[in-house]
């Protein structure tokens, strides 16, 4: 993740065990999917009665790069209906497999979108090298609109780097990177 996990407690007392446990369960949402930028773990009992057999709230929200982020949280009476003592734990627990199933939905859409995409000469567009900045593994295309496209050393498929130059006509596909539209699968055109 880019921002370090966030990890507060309100109206219950702070315990390593449940910090231990969440740890743990982030872990196995990053293997879920390792795209994660950020996740915030809130701990909150907004209310108690003389049994104390209300369980804690956890919400959890999740940053996506490029999506709005996941959030997940649930109030104490599922637990109570789902289990028969609901305690933190229960509740830490029920808050990270409904997280995962997000996540894991999250991911399928996406791998299903790219694997519709990739085989479609429609999505390939050309335009031509404006900008290159070799000493830092990046450039930009210009687009048919225009417009300016950021594309890493990475993206090039056919073609060298580090022998672009300005104005040398390229084929690429458009995709969402972390922060907004980038290009991917760059070709150079080969010379006539």
């Amino acid at each position: 993740m880019q921002v370090p996990l966030d990890i507060s407690f309100h109206n219950i007392d702070n315990s390593d065990w449940a910090k231990d446990e969440i740890r743990d369960q982030v872990g196995k949402l990053e293997a879920i999917y390792e795209r994660m930028t950020s996740c915030r773990v809130r701990v909150d009992l907004r209310a108690d009665n003389p049994n104390h057999s209300i369980p804690p709230v956890v919400r959890i929200e999740i940053g996506i790069p490029g999506r709005n982020d996941i959030v997940v949280a649930h109030e104490p009476e599922r637990l109570q209906r789902k289990f028969q003592r609901p305690d933190l734990h229960n509740a830490i627990n029920e808050a990270f497999r409904i997280a995962g199933i997000q996540l894991a939905e999250l991911k399928r859409k996406l791998t299903d979108h790219k694997a519709a995409g990739q085989h479609e000469a429609a999505n390939e567009f050309r335009g031509q090298i404006a900008e290159i900045t070799a000493a830092d593994d990046f450039g930009f295309l210009l687009t048919k609109e225009g417009s300016l496209l950021y594309f890493h050393r990475n993206a090039i498929l056919s073609g060298e780097f580090d022998k672009l130059r300005r104005g040398d006509e390229v084929t690429y596909v458009e995709a969402l990177g972390d922060t907004g539209p980038i290009a991917t699968k760059v070709r150079v055109k080969a010379a006539e």
